[in-house]
């Protein structure tokens, strides 16, 4: 019996302690969070050629949303990911600024906002 107890302790001591995954589990809503990102993504992008001169905030409110939720590891890679998915989405699209991108500016601001809304409504305490 003393020996399986060795034997058992120097199992655990040689792996060593086993890394959590909890904070790399999905949760309930980070579909919604890339989503978000994505979006974050565009505006950077949009407003940029559209002369907003509102510099980085778009990427300021990615890193934000990114440190507010403090994901590591594949939800992090998962929701950087996807803010890139949207800057280079319209970058191929959009050279300069045009009325559809004001209106896609528009379109992905509401969409934005809501979003936001409702993961605070649902997910906030």
């Amino acid at each position: 019996m003393l020996k399986r107890i060795f034997a058992i302790f120097l199992l655990m001591a040689v792996a060593g302690p086993v890394p959590g995954r909890a904070q790399d589990a999905a949760a309930p809503f980070d579909g919604d969070l890339q989503r978000l990102a994505e979006i974050l993504g565009t505006l950077h992008y949009l407003r940029g050629i559209c002369g907003t001169n509102e510099g980085q905030k778009w990427r300021a409110e990615m890193q934000a949303l990114v440190d507010a939720e403090t994901p590591s590891g594949e939800r992090r890679n998962r929701m950087i990911a996807s803010f890139n998915r949207g800057y280079n989405g319209f970058q191929q699209t959009y050279r300069s600024c045009t009325p559809a991108a004001n209106v896609a500016i528009r379109r992905y601001l509401e969409e934005g906002s809501k979003i936001s809304r409702d993961l605070t409504a649902r997910y906030a305490n």
